[in-house]
């Protein structure tokens, strides 16, 4: 077992090695840690709703209603009626027939990618996509034709060219989750129907953060008629967890019918069906934590870009400050952990090499002068000897 201690190593040597932390979320933007309050800027909870009262007070209400645990996958031992409900309002509020939720967003990913592409067909693919979509894609055994990160062109260039015996597949995250920047929606859906493709869109990072009312990608672009197939996570703006795909009715049964990670996995928890389900009628009945949240994105740009931080212009709450060095993105969050903030230094392989960064992330839970801190904090933290980004 040499490879294991090897493999460490090296990871170790070049400033990649992971380890999880543990710590004790008090709220939605702080947790504790060894007696140590830190403000957390590394969650993908962008409306706060993993504390909101309604939520927690649903996944309570749904053990006491369901039980703790599913019992089966949903083809073998039924779906209880919270489950039907989130798949009707996930459905209306994706302005789509029909919704099918997995157990996380990356089964959603594996389940219909495997399942709407075949050998013949070719899938159009953006260099820059998620790991989840890279491995739905592999697994579906078609032809995978990558196109340089949000070039339309480029991809233009690919359909036109590309041999397809079969199908066409443009797939492509609405928000990018590295560099926060948005997919041109528009310009790939015209694409899609110049050239018979169909368009599968992974909204993780865009469902209740961009859009109307947080509808996501296509409603932001006003192209919902023209994505087939929209991806999308329980687990980050809606505060719980899982994964679930909206389009068609006769594509929901489809893929009941062929996506392996959905036939052959057991159903989530009623507790996570519930608290999915709150978060939803919240974000529906409470459009304006949508606009907080884009007021902090804003605000938190400004004050970086103020403060001549190398910051571009956006409207995600996912701004990366880019380092370059792998050791220097590390040694950067290691002193901001120091100072009571928690940032990631995300690095190869989840991004290429020479590019690590901070990833910070805004929550509408977040306070103006805690994020003002925050600012002052890595503003200070940059300016140290060695620790200066490019």
């Amino acid at each position: 077992m040499q490879f294991l201690t090897d493999f460490l190593e090296q990871a170790k040597a070049g400033n990649l090695y992971r380890k999880t932390v543990t710590y004790n979320p008090i709220s939605p933007t702080c947790v504790q840690m060894d007696g140590q309050r830190y403000l957390m800027l590394a969650s993908n909870n962008y409306l706060g709703l993993t504390h909101d009262p309604a939520v927690q007070q649903a996944a309570i209400d749904g053990i006491r209603l369901y039980g703790t645990g599913a019992g089966g996958a949903r083809l073998t031992t039924g779906t209880y009626l919270l489950v039907d409900q989130l798949e009707q309002e996930l459905a209306r509020f994706k302005e789509a027939e029909a919704a099918l939720v997995f157990n996380t967003g990356y089964m959603a990913n594996l389940g219909v990618l495997s399942s709407l592409a075949e050998p013949r067909d070719v899938i159009f693919s953006d260099e820059f996509n998620h790991a989840s979509i890279i491995d739905g894609c592999r697994l579906s055994r078609a032809q995978i034709a990558v196109y340089r990160h949000a070039d339309v062109e480029h991809l233009q260039s690919l359909l036109k060219n590309t041999v397809c015996q079969g199908k066409r597949l443009i797939v492509t995250d609405g928000v990018f989750s590295m560099d926060g920047d948005l997919a041109p929606l528009g310009e790939i859906t015209r694409l899609g129907e110049l050239y018979d493709a169909i368009i599968v869109v992974d909204d993780a990072h865009s469902t209740g953060v961009i859009g109307p009312g947080g509808k996501g990608t296509a409603a932001h672009f006003g192209v919902s008629d023209k994505v087939q197939v929209q991806i999308g996570t329980l687990s980050k703006a809606l505060g719980a967890e899982g994964g679930f795909v909206a389009g068609s009715k006769e594509l929901i049964d489809y893929i009941k019918n062929k996506a392996r990670s959905f036939i052959f996995s057991t159903a989530l928890a009623p507790a996570t069906i519930a608290a999915a389900l709150a978060a939803l009628r919240q974000l529906v009945a409470r459009p304006e934590m949508v606009t907080r949240l884009t007021d902090n994105t804003q605000y938190v740009r400004r004050l970086l870009q103020a403060a001549k931080q190398p910051v571009v212009d956006g409207v995600t709450p996912i701004i990366p400050i880019m380092v370059g060095a792998e050791e220097a993105a590390v040694r950067l969050a290691s002193e901001l952990k120091k100072q009571g903030i928690i940032i990631t230094a995300i690095r190869p392989p989840t991004v290429p090499a020479g590019t690590s960064r901070l990833r910070l992330t805004v929550s509408a839970a977040h306070e103006r002068d805690e994020l003002a801190w925050a600012v002052d904090i890595i503003t200070a933290a940059i300016s140290q000897p060695g620790m200066r980004v490019r």
